[in-house]
């Protein structure tokens, strides 16, 4: 009874509705038939008068049971197992007591191949249909009919059970898909707002940088001219004031850009930040993850910064969800024109080929955005994996000498007798 009431709202709730309120109404049809058939024996000679009676009894306790099978759907699979063994038990009972609850057998076809896997399914189904049919033989008396009728039934039940199996797999994978696209388009729409942010963020930055931050270097660089030509100068300390008041403007400037950087790049390096999530993902998840370096660490420009930083971030929300691995390497390289980054673990791993080949697959739309962010830059995103051997993410950004130090933003500030 699990499955027949687990499948959240969707375009195929309505049949499952309808097959679940049609095997109830079935089964409880057939019982009240038993039931009705057997009232009407009463009345006759006192063996069959006993036999109907214990009828009666089994048909409503059949009845009674299988109701109770409504409150057992949120119960381990070993309670519903035992349900369905005091079902069969009942209308085994039943069938050696009347034929008519030989009819009950075929419901329970349904259930059986809904309970059990399908191997052990299609045998207690044949069990069933032969229990029936030595039913309605013992009382009945043989023929055609007595052999075909239930075999018939078997098969219909096994037909229909099974094509209701791969339906309910294929609705479930279905509303895994569409829970899937739903977060991603949150996701989409969160990183498109993000990226927005940041884009303005560091346009302001340039901005400052180019006007505010130049002019009053240029500032400061022609007070400290014009106080080395005359140190004897009247005004002399009026310009060295004027100077430190650029110095001290410019300073402050800097702050003011630097503040504008990405909050977890709040360090002033994409090393710095990498270092304090690996941290936090230690602690969080208590999966150790180890940060390595190579190269000599320098300031890159914001938006690769923040890149690079995404990817690491969403490189171990994958490892921490869906690897199971034991510990995480985080390599950062600086190369003289590009940066990379990698982060290996020894997880379950995956096949990259089906991931590609099946939208369904969870972390292929994070492995998809994660590749549209770094292509924006120029860069490339690689994947290898395989089930068993863990999982390598290496990214790879351009870098260009003039871009890769920004000296008005990324720079600390200088001396005051410099720009």
């Amino acid at each position: 009874m699990a499955r027949l009431t687990a499948m959240h709202h969707s375009a195929l709730t309505p049949v499952f509705t309808a097959l679940r309120v049609g095997l109830h109404a079935l089964m409880a049809g057939l019982c009240i038939f038993v039931i009705v058939r057997a009232v009407t024996e009463v009345s006759a000679v006192e063996p069959e008068r006993d036999r109907a009676g214990a009828a009666i009894v089994v048909g409503c306790a059949i009845l009674l049971v299988y109701a109770a099978g409504a409150f057992l759907h949120r119960t381990r699979r070993s309670v519903q197992f035992v349900w369905l063994a005091a079902l069969v038990v009942l209308c085994l009972v039943g069938m050696a007591l009347t034929p008519d609850a030989a009819y009950l057998v075929f419901p329970l076809f349904f259930l059986v191949l809904h309970l059990l896997s399908p191997v052990p399914g299609i045998l207690a189904v044949a069990v069933l249909a032969a229990c029936s049919i030595v039913s309605f033989g013992a009382r009945l008396g043989w023929s055609v009919g007595v052999v075909v009728g239930p075999l018939i039934g078997a098969g219909l039940a096994v037909a229909i059970g099974l094509g209701y199996r791969a339906l309910f797999r294929e609705a479930r994978e279905r509303d895994a898909l569409i829970a899937d696209l739903v977060a991603t388009r949150d996701q989409l729409a969160a990183a498109e707002r993000e990226a927005g942010i940041q884009g303005e963020r560091a346009r302001l930055a340039r901005e400052i940088h180019d006007t505010v931050a130049q002019g009053l270097s240029s500032i400061q660089l022609l007070l400290h001219a014009v106080e080395r030509a005359d140190e004897n100068h009247p005004a002399i300390e009026h310009v060295r004031l004027a100077r430190q008041t650029a110095a001290t403007n410019l300073a402050e400037t800097r702050r003011f850009i630097a503040e504008l950087r990405p909050v977890a790049l709040d360090e002033q390096t994409l090393l710095g930040a990498v270092q304090r999530l690996a941290t936090a993902t230690t602690q969080a998840a208590g999966l150790p993850v180890h940060v390595h370096v190579s190269g000599d660490p320098v300031a890159l420009p914001m938006n690769v910064e923040t890149a690079l930083l995404r990817v690491a971030q969403s490189s171990l929300a994958n490892v921490v969800q869906h690897a199971a691995a034991s510990t995480a390497e985080l390599t950062l390289s600086y190369m003289d024109d590009a940066v990379t980054l990698d982060v290996v673990d020894d997880g379950l791993g995956f096949d990259p080929t089906a991931v590609r080949s099946s939208p369904s697959v969870g972390g292929s739309f994070g492995l998809s955005a994660m590749r549209g962010r770094i292509a924006q830059l120029g860069g490339t995103v690689a994947v290898e994996s395989a089930p068993g051997r863990g999982t390598a993410v290496a990214v790879s950004v351009p870098v260009t000498d003039a871009a890769a130090f920004e000296p008005g933003i990324d720079a600390p500030a200088r001396s005051e007798g410099g720009a």
